[in-house]
């Protein structure tokens, strides 16, 4: 059984790293937070009681660890000192789409019709964090602040230094902006 957790841990750990980078933009810091999940899903196995899948336990207990080194960071280093990883967009992008921004024939999902069912497929995700990534730095940031973190505004604006009707402002165009890109580049192909 404790192998069983251990591969299914080591097996994880690139979804768990990628949601960690995409949220902290500083790839030492997603590695910790990574590593810290790790161990504490290693530490508290017996605590996991199987009312939700092992990797929605994995994210909650990486989404706490994320929310700590925000508020950390907040408190020790300035919002302007983390970077952008564009050469990891343009990777995403050239291996999901074509130059005209057309579905790669091999990275196509499967199934198109039903919305609901999006969510399940590993691609909808990968097509959603190209979307997130094509977004402005910071207007990313607060979505997945206020929409993955769970974090109020207060919080958000105290983290980011900007006011609070900007920060709706900035929510808002982060969801016509995913939404947009969505629509194009994962649900116009409902009909294909």
């Amino acid at each position: 059984m404790e192998l069983d957790r251990q591969s299914e841990l080591n097996a994880l750990r690139p979804d768990l790293l990628r949601f960690a980078r995409l949220q902290l933009r500083d790839a030492g810091a997603a590695e910790d937070a990574v590593q810290e999940t790790m161990l504490a899903a290693l530490t508290a196995s017996q605590g996991f009681e199987s009312r939700s899948s092992y990797k929605t336990w994995l994210i909650s207990i990486l989404r706490n660890k994320i929310v700590d080194i925000i508020r950390t960071q907040s408190r020790e280093l300035p919002a302007s000192s983390l970077a952008d990883d564009d050469e990891g967009d343009a990777l995403l992008d050239e291996s999901l789409f074509e130059a005209r921004g057309h579905w790669q024939p091999s990275a196509r999902p499967m199934r198109w019709a039903d919305p609901e069912a999006s969510f399940e497929q590993q691609q909808f995700w990968i097509v959603f964090e190209a979307c997130l990534n094509h977004l402005p730095p910071k207007t990313a940031r607060v979505f997945m602040m206020r929409e993955f973190l769970g974090l109020d505004t207060g919080e958000i604006c105290k983290e980011t230094g900007i006011s609070s009707s900007n920060c709706w402002v900035v929510l808002h165009r982060a969801r016509m902006g995913l939404r947009t890109c969505l629509e194009t580049r994962w649900f116009a192909g409902a009909g294909a």
